[in-house]
């Protein structure tokens, strides 16, 4: 077999055969998706590094793509969109996050048939957004009064979700009582030990909060969500919140692993506490205000990171090819400038470049380009790698027993 496909088995070996057997089978659909579900890859496909230009060190969510944008409530029950989950969280050089961004944003492209001159444009309007705000110097947020295109679109979806309307999509009723729906999209059920363990580790958590009440556990299920993450333990979970009938929570509790960066990682790294303190910490670092209930618990002697549930499709996407040009321009100014603001937020924390070594790599004219230059060679790494998946995955090689016990 091929190096890709070696990899990925052993990556993913051991995770829960059913939800791992959906990963595989999207991995198949595109070089996009399979891009977002092999973060261990990256560091294989990236140019030789002599092509990249020298950065700062930077605290990243470790796999920065399109995706890992959304928009969510923070722990102040206010909308906000930034960069997002940071389960490979790592201190990287920063020329890592714009590599993989910009060549997400190439992938995206090819199923839209965007000529040279289109992708040229939106990769030089994220580039000039993101250079253009590390100079700034400031760490700051996008407000929703001055969000445009996609992402004021998110904005609204989030602050005009009605908690009932988002229950009723996610549980139904039984007269006032709500379970979660097991639709085997985006929720399977957990069996009888699983239930038995998260309402233990809700409890023993309630107690600490001092909300016994609020996080008293209803129901709890299996959660399909992501591509890179599918088949980790993980668990949507159904709380009494602020009661029947709509002041319910659901929250997200997955188990945090180690980034799948760490055997290409050059700098030196924190000794965490364990990893789900690592990403609780990066996202606390990172992000204008982390999201809702973002808290590291451990269970069974794993560690898991708990947070408030956050819908798929509060993350950005591209759509399709007819939408006007201005629109797409106006999502990448808002992930360029996301990015810098992350990157200008974290800084001098724990041995990461301090303000003004970003603002002064901010400065170099010839960064873009290297990037934009390397990121093509990037996504062509990527495609045939995908190639080689996809001619592995029709032989069977990825076939699973979706049985197996987990």
């Amino acid at each position: 077999m091929s190096r890709p496909v070696d990899s990925i088995l052993t990556y993913n070996a051991g995770r829960d055969p059913e939800r791992l057997a959906m990963k595989y089978r999207n991995m198949r659909s595109s070089p996009f998706v399979f891009l977002r579900a092999t973060c261990h890859l990256f560091p294989t496909q990236m140019p030789q590094r002599r092509a990249l230009p020298a950065s700062p060190a930077v605290w990243s969510c470790g796999d920065l793509h399109l995706e890992n944008f959304g928009s969510y409530k923070g722990d102040n029950r206010l909308p906000y969109f930034d960069v997002n989950d940071f389960d490979e969280g790592a201190l990287i050089p920063a020329a890592w996050d714009l590599l993989r961004l910009l060549t997400s944003v190439r992938l995206a492209c090819l199923p839209l048939d965007f000529d040279a001159a289109r992708v040229r444009a939106l990769l030089d309007a994220l580039l000039a957004a993101y250079f253009g705000a590390l100079r700034g110097g400031s760490a700051r947020w996008i407000e929703r009064e001055t969000a445009e295109g996609p992402v004021r679109e998110l904005f609204d979806s989030v602050r005009g979700r009605e908690r009932g309307e988002f229950l009723d999509s996610r549980t139904s009723k039984r007269g006032r009582r709500r379970v979660l729906k097991l639709d085997g999209r985006k929720a399977l059920p957990a069996d009888e030990g699983e239930h038995r363990r998260v309402g233990a580790l809700l409890a023993r958590f309630a107690a600490k909060s001092g909300r016994p009440d609020f996080f008293e556990v209803l129901d709890v299920a299996r959660r399909i969500a992501g591509n890179g993450s599918l088949g980790v333990r993980r668990w949507v979970v159904l709380v009494q919140g602020k009661g029947a009938p709509d002041g319910h929570y659901l929250l997200d509790l997955k188990e945090a692993l180690p980034s799948a960066l760490t055997p290409a990682l050059r700098l030196k790294q924190p000794p965490w506490a364990n990893e789900a303190e690592r990403m609780v910490a990066l996202a606390q670092r990172c992000q204008a205000v982390p999201p809702a209930f973002l808290h590291a618990v451990r269970m069974d002697g794993r560690a898991y990171v708990l947070r408030d549930l956050q819908p798929s499709a509060d993350r950005v996407a591209f759509g399709d090819a007819k939408q006007p040009p201005e629109r797409l321009l106006s999502m990448m100014t808002s992930l360029g400038r996301c990015t810098a603001w992350a990157h200008l937020r974290a800084s001098g924390r724990q041995r990461s470049a301090i303000a003004d070594d970003l603002v002064a790599w901010g400065a170099d004219a010839e960064a873009p380009r290297r990037l934009r230059r390397a990121s093509r060679e990037c996504m062509q790494t990527v495609q045939d790698d995908w190639k080689a998946y996809s001619r592995a995955f029709d032989d069977g090689a990825f076939a699973l027993d979706a049985a197996s016990p987990r």
